[in-house]
């Protein structure tokens, strides 16, 4: 399954106010870059996740984000520093955009 055009039309407006916004379909999925640097992923889903390092990991988690987990074949689990971006951020670009900045200032 791969990402629909709606859910990356989604993306793109969502972060539009980031500087030079760039994409890459990787895997079913597209990478989101702000200046060369990736940020976040859109799952094919259309789960948006974004990018965690440092303290932000902790704050993304206080906000209500998942980390993104999977399974391999030999049934370890493996944590991906990727989380869920909570809905409250989903339904304001203004709030997105800040989030995102804040996870690209620790990137």
């Amino acid at each position: 399954m791969s990402v629909s055009e709606a859910d990356i039309a989604f993306a793109l407006e969502l972060f539009d106010g980031l500087p030079a916004i760039t994409t890459r379909k990787m895997m079913g999925g597209l990478c989101l870059y702000s200046e060369g640097t990736i940020f976040a992923l859109l799952y094919s889903d259309g789960t948006l996740f974004i990018k965690g390092a440092g303290e932000f990991q902790q704050e993304i988690e206080e906000l209500g984000g998942v980390r993104w987990t999977y399974t391999r074949d030999n049934g370890k689990v493996t944590s991906m520093p990727y989380w869920s971006i909570p809905d409250q951020f989903l339904d304001d670009p203004a709030e997105a955009q800040a989030l995102a900045r804040r996870a690209l200032s620790h990137l």
